[in-house]
């Protein structure tokens, strides 16, 4: 059974909004798109997801990475979206969907990412998508949140954990910080405990 991993960039006061370019999400009138680009932290989070398998996206963001790293050409990263498997949450999109080896998820969203959890060998992972994110944990569906904590306070935009979010107690797997101050935090569901007991993993 695969894990189904949250992997998000963060500001210091929880923003999720529009981190990789000015244009991505201005909804709301949000003026600071692109914030995350100069920290280039992606790149130093890799090691948090080491079974990634496929991603699964809501609508938004799906179309979202289709429009920009579709024509990313010679982007190694941009190479690797097209040929992983892409699993798209969506009551307007139609088969087929534009971008190689995409899918669109059928029928109720919680029943159909628990069966996909059950049929995938390795980790799913959920970018962006907020409000598919609040979804999957209000049926406790998420399995680790990687959060990539940008030394930044916004004050203003989408947050990853609204107003009216779950109670999730959560433990620390490990932590580091990365050449530009980024804090790659690693949590998982503790099951209701405050806390494990286990000390985190720091790494260097």
């Amino acid at each position: 059974m695969s894990k189904l991993i949250v992997f998000t960039n963060l500001t210091l006061d929880g923003v999720m909004q529009g981190p990789g370019r000015r244009e991505e999400d201005t909804r709301g009138n949000f003026q600071y798109g692109g914030w995350g680009e100069p920290y280039a932290a992606m790149s130093e989070a890799g090691e948090s997801t080491p079974n990634f398998g496929s991603l699964l996206l809501g609508r938004r963001t799906y179309e979202d990475f289709y429009n920009y790293w579709n024509k990313q050409t010679g982007n190694p990263f941009a190479e690797a979206l097209s040929k992983m498997q892409k699993y798209v949450v969506s009551t307007t999109l139609k088969e087929p969907l534009a971008w190689s080896n995409s899918a669109l998820l059928k029928g109720e969203v919680i029943e159909a990412v628990a069966e996909l959890k059950t049929k995938e060998a390795k980790d799913i992972v959920v970018m962006g998508s907020g409000e598919l994110i609040q979804a999957l944990r209000k049926d406790n569906l998420v399995d680790r949140y990687v959060l990539l904590i940008h030394p930044l306070v916004l004050g203003s935009g989408r947050h990853l954990f609204t107003e009216g979010s779950a109670l999730t107690a959560l433990h620390l797997v490990s932590v580091k910080a990365t050449p530009h101050e980024v804090i790659v935090a690693v949590y998982e569901p503790s099951g209701g405990k405050k806390a494990t007991g286990q000390a985190p993993q720091f790494i260097k």
